[in-house]
């Protein structure tokens, strides 16, 4: 690797200065993104390896040395996909025939093949390693079991999740069998991502923060541990290396230091709802810490950029040092952010963030 700050800081190490990526880097904001998808359906992109790969590649391009990792471009609904679902993209996600009741679910796949379904994946991957040639990591990724059963439940996006928290309340057992059973998919898919040439995973549980905590431990926090542990272990019995391993459960702020100690991540990645210096006296030195600026920043101009995020590594920073920092925004960047202005957030953390004898 000619950069590995981003491994090393999800081991908890200090760094020169906070390794810096952001969540939906290669997307709708880059003009190069925009010209691709004139031409090429989405999913059709992330079912095409070449395609796939230019995509992930082109904010690596852009910010050379400036963006310290590359994320695979997928969705995290390419496993609802897998397991026998229709989702369209119009331009959010569509599920024609979603779950509206436990009897359902026999319209799933009972046994879902990765390698076969999502083989196109993997094929991105291990392309897209080579031809990153070492220059920064490469981050591989899925959907939380909750999040995905949002999806799969509401047919699509929600902003009261009622089909959804129905199920939970009504059909709690069935909800949870449904949930394992997301969880087992998401582990294949991941050890699979791994062998394919991926560095450090992700799971991105986007709806943590819509359910009550106690909702939220009984039904979420089970499969994500199943996830980590998973994972884990299918590695270890193949004698493949472990990779590093973030969560991110948006909105769960309130669990933190559960899941510091009980999740099995590395990594907790943080929305733009906690201040830094609190989520670390939470979390103590038990996991590296990801996050957390607000999206939205990237659109108030220079001058409030560099303010935000020089506050934000001032509140990351412990004792003056970068320690077991992945910087980010809270969220993923969205689609009319001036690339630009992501440049100079890019230039903002390399200053603000150096540890304090490396600057």
């Amino acid at each position: 690797m000619k950069n590995d700050l981003l491994l090393r800081a999800a081991r908890g190490e200090e760094t020169e200065h906070a390794p810096v990526w952001v969540m939906r880097q290669a997307g709708r904001y880059l003009p190069e993104f925009r010209s691709v998808r004139a031409t090429h359906e989405f999913f059709e992109i992330c079912r095409t390896p070449d395609l796939a790969t230019e995509i992930t590649l082109q904010p690596i391009r852009r910010y050379t040395g400036l963006i310290d990792a590359s994320i695979i471009f997928s969705d995290i609904l390419v496993i609802p996909q897998a397991m026998g679902m229709e989702v369209l993209m119009n331009p959010g996600p569509h599920f024609p025939d979603p779950l509206n009741t436990p009897e359902d679910i026999a319209k799933l796949s009972k046994d879902v093949d990765v390698n076969q379904e999502l083989g196109y994946v993997f094929k991105a991957i291990t392309q897209t390693r080579l031809a990153l040639d070492g220059e920064v990591p490469l981050i591989g990724f899925c959907g939380a079991p909750w999040t995905l059963f949002v999806y799969m439940v509401e047919g699509g996006g929600s902003k009261t999740l009622q089909k959804s928290k129905s199920w939970l309340l009504k059909w709690p057992e069935e909800s949870k069998a449904l949930l394992v059973r997301i969880a087992d998919v998401c582990v294949e898919y991941l050890v699979g991502q791994v062998k394919a040439g991926a560095q450090l995973l992700q799971i991105f549980d986007s709806n943590a923060g819509e359910l009550a905590p106690h909702h939220f431990a009984e039904f979420s926090v089970p499969t994500l541990q199943r996830i980590s542990a998973g994972v884990r272990s299918k590695l270890a019995e193949e004698n493949i290396p472990a990779v590093p391993m973030t969560l991110f459960a948006k909105g769960a702020n309130h669990a933190l230091g559960f899941l510091a100690e009980h999740s099995g991540y590395d990594v907790l990645g943080l929305d733009w709802c906690i201040e830094p210096s609190k989520a670390r006296a939470l979390v103590g030195d038990k996991v590296a810490l990801q996050g957390n600026l607000d999206p939205n920043t990237l659109y108030g101009g220079k001058e409030a950029i560099e303010r935000e995020v020089k506050r934000m590594c001032e509140s990351f920073k412990v004792g003056g040092k970068t320690k077991g920092w992945i910087a980010n925004l809270g969220h993923g960047i969205t689609p009319g952010v001036d690339p630009e202005d992501l440049r100079w957030f890019f230039e903002c953390m390399q200053k603000y963030s150096a540890t304090a004898s490396s600057k």
